[in-house]
């Protein structure tokens, strides 16, 4: 899980960026837009309340989340976005997930080929490492800002499954059924514990590790997929070292 955990933390630093923040605001609108189908009204659509709420924590302005909610209801005429997974194998035969929404399927697919196959990797077929990861919602937690004590007891109270310290990263890791996800959010909020990243995510049940030129390669592969327009978020279920990271940057 460390590897996910990585990768969660250099995605956050790199979002600090202008550009890269409009490529979030851009994937989070598609996301609102595809949950919305489903039902404008937050309060009874659990998805779109996910992500309204993952909208607001990134500083998405509440016109622009009104109204993809409402592009998305069929209130408001709007692109028509399909969404799905392709699977594949990174550098290394780490297992890779890509989620996407596109408004052309065959323009996607060929990107994220390209994208494999610039980095040594290679698409597979439906199915194929799907099976290594398991769905959870996953918050994270500075070591720094809480005590171990106080995050179990918060996280028992609000119906968590698991609190994982990561020493590497310096972060605790609680996972919840996605069922709960929701619950257990308001739950951190009314008791005012910070967390700093809340997502329904795929988890790894097992992970690779990759050093070197290999390690290398895995971390720019999934730069390159998450900065595709048409991917909203990658999972891979590599490890590497805190020194190899070191190394790397």
């Amino acid at each position: 899980m460390s590897g996910h955990s990585k990768w969660a933390n250099i995605k956050h630093k790199k979002a600090k960026t202008d550009a890269k923040k409009g490529k979030i605001f851009t994937k989070l609108v598609k996301e609102i837009m595809v949950a919305a189908k489903s039902g404008g009204d937050a309060s009874g659509n659990p998805r779109l309340r996910a992500a309204i709420d993952k909208a607001k924590a990134e500083n998405l302005p509440a016109d622009n989340i009104d109204r993809a909610v409402k592009k998305g209801a069929g209130e408001l005429q709007g692109v028509i976005y399909e969404e799905g997974t392709y699977e594949g194998y990174g550098p290394g035969g780490v297992a890779v997930l890509v989620n996407f929404m596109t408004d052309n399927r065959n323009r996607t697919a060929s990107e994220v080929r390209h994208a494999f196959t610039s980095f040594n990797g290679s698409l597979g077929q439906s199915g194929s490492v799907g099976y290594m990861f398991e769905k959870k919602g996953l918050f994270t937690f500075d070591m720094g800002a809480i005590t171990e004590e106080r995050l179990m007891e918060a996280a028992l109270e609000a119906g968590a499954e698991d609190v994982v310290p990561n020493q590497e990263d310096g972060i605790y890791e609680v996972y919840t059924d996605p069922v709960d996800f929701a619950k257990v959010k308001t739950a951190f909020d009314k008791a005012g514990v910070k967390y700093s990243t809340a997502d329904i995510s795929m988890i790894p049940r097992t992970t690779v590790k990759v050093e070197g030129k290999t390690a290398q390669q895995v971390l720019n592969l999934l730069e390159t997929l998450e900065d595709l327009d048409d991917v909203q978020s990658v999972y891979a279920n590599f490890d590497i070292s805190s020194q190899e990271m070191a190394k790397i940057a």
